[in-house]
């Protein structure tokens, strides 16, 4: 038999190898570029109104200073924009040059990103609200290079059997970022509460915001650097993907040496043999070529589609939290409480939601995610998170009333508990398995750029629509919106819309990423290389 008929030694092995402790050092260190991309994307929304406060307070004002329109649309937006760019970027790149090359240079840019967001550049507030913008954006870029370099490097050292697991798990890390952030949230704003004490704003609103609280949004948003520095090293001892060397660089051998090391297995191979080995490119189709969109086209279709209208959801519920905590009482009135008062209860709030909801929800992922198959795990979060968006939404002034708010909060984290088991975290998982190596990384960043554009969308919309239908309710510069509960309603539609285009999204489950992408059956149609038989 044609030694070139049969799938790439180093292919079959990664396959089938055992799960041992490289695979979990791999979850690890891809993992807390996770943890750092979820820490600095969500933190931002814990200080907004701490921000209001200290640059935007009007004297004589009866409610607490909150950030105009404009600024606060830039504050919770300009970082998911440069996600957006720094997918599409570093995605075409990690197929171009390598997983490898491009892993340390998106750290570098988080790193020096979230540190630098918590500087000032001058002292009026137009001077200070820039400057976290500015480095904000850049963080996100970054940050944007992170997602699908993550996903591709651990789908490609992956076995069959556990590799929707250990995606799902890096993805899962992401959780405990969003978890950190509500944590440091409250540390902070303990220990400065415990030091500078202050009074409500109704009864002194100028002395109720210390000159300390200046310090406060700065180190929450500068603690992102920590996770991301302290797995830099480790980060860059890693090797280039197995697959990555042997189907895009055309070097089995060097695959098979590198992948002998992490694994600590040995693979017996003729040297003679594999350079006689040439894989072909005759049948190499291109990204935009016709054959792409014959095999991948509904598929790349399915995987961008539902990610844009799962981060449409997940997006606005995650950066308006504490406006819709607020909007059905389960938040005290602004003006019966300090600055850093009012940060400690938005942080506890969505530290419990992250505890009780989030987290949980991308770890049954993880367990179940190669029993059951990604393509059920979807439909079943987004078939819930539909349920429990209209059971909250149409009897909406029920959970408004005080008696009420604990079912709201629950109702409210079981939507976060089937986005996490379900849409958020199978979105990620399958664009990193079903498109060829060569262009898997570029496909991945395709679907995700699409999910970042969903989430700007509800990251500004949401900020508008959710104002109340009565002008003069709605929050100070804002025009009316449709209303909390209208817009409860239409991400309620949004996730029947992402239940029946999941329908385009293949199943991955045990079956080789070859074999899933087809480029098995293409090296099987190359013509054989003289010199290539086995004698």
């Amino acid at each position: 038999m044609a030694k070139d008929d049969q799938p790439l030694e180093v292919l079959n092995t990664l396959d089938l190898a055992k799960t041992q402790l490289y695979h979990f050092t791999a979850v690890i260190i891809s993992g807390m570029g996770f943890f750092t991309d979820a820490y600095d994307l969500f933190c931002i929304s814990l200080v907004t109104k701490l921000l209001g406060r200290i640059y935007y307070n009007v004297d004589g004002s009866p409610k607490p200073g909150t950030l105009p329109p404009n600024v606060a649309a830039a504050v919770n937006g300009v970082a998911l924009c440069g996600t957006l760019a720094g997918q599409l970027f570093f995605g075409w790149l990690g197929d171009k040059l390598g997983r490898k090359r491009i892993y340390g240079i998106t750290l570098w840019l988080m790193m020096i990103c979230s540190i630098a967001s918590g500087l000032s550049f001058g002292s009026s507030p137009t001077a200070v609200m820039g400057t976290p913008c500015f480095f904000r954006f850049w963080l996100g870029f970054g940050i944007g290079g992170d997602y699908p370099l993550s996903a591709t490097i651990m789908a490609e050292f992956s076995n069959k059997k556990t590799r929707g697991a250990f995606i799902a798990a890096v993805f899962a890390m992401q959780g405990f970022g969003i978890l950190s952030g509500g944590v440091v949230a409250i540390v902070i704003a303990s220990i400065f509460r415990a030091i500078y004490k202050a009074p409500a704003y109704s009864v002194d609103p100028l002395g109720s915001t210390v000159p300390q609280a200046d310090y406060v949004w700065r180190i929450i948003l500068m603690f992102g650097a920590l996770p991301a520095a302290l797995t830099y090293y480790w980060r860059m001892k890693m090797p280039e993907t197995p697959r990555y060397t042997a189907l895009v660089a055309k070097d089995e051998e060097k695959a098979l040496g590198d992948m002998s090391k992490v694994l600590n297995i040995e693979i017996q191979t003729e040297k003679e043999i594999a350079e006689k080995r040439v894989i072909q490119k005759r049948n190499s189709f291109g990204l935009f070529s016709k054959e792409f969109l014959r095999r991948h086209g509904l598929h790349l279709l399915g995987t961008a589609s539902t990610w844009f209208l799962l981060d449409i959801s997940y997006y606005s519920q995650n950066l308006f939290q504490k406006d819709i905590f607020s909007s059905v009482g389960w938040l005290p009135a602004a003006k019966t409480m300090n600055a850093l008062e009012e940060l400690f209860k938005i942080a506890r709030a969505q530290t419990l939601i992250a505890l009780c909801g989030t987290v949980p929800g991308y770890w049954f992922t993880v367990l179940l995610i190669d029993y059951i198959g990604r393509f059920t795990i979807q439909l079943i979060g987004f078939l819930f998170m539909t349920v429990f968006m209209f059971a909250l939404a149409i009897p909406y002034h029920h959970w408004t009333l005080k008696e009420n708010n604990i079912g709201f909060v629950v109702m409210y984290g079981l939507t976060f508990f089937f986005a996490n088991f379900g849409p958020n975290s199978t979105t990620f998982v399958v664009p990193a398995e079903i498109f060829p190596a060569r262009f898997r990384s570029t496909c991945h960043v395709i679907s995700a750029a699409a999910g970042k554009a969903g989430a700007i969308i509800g990251a500004f919309g949401f900020l508008y629509a959710s104002q109340n239908q009565a002008k003069s309710k709605a929050d100070t510069g804002y025009p009316a919106g449709i209303g909390m509960r209208n817009s409860l309603l239409v991400l309620g539609v949004i996730n029947v819309l992402g239940l029946f285009l999941t329908l385009l999204v293949p199943e991955p489950k045990g079956r080789s990423l070859e074999e899933i992408s087809g480029e098995n059956e293409e090296r099987n149609k190359d013509q054989s290389v003289p010199g290539a038989q086995a004698v």
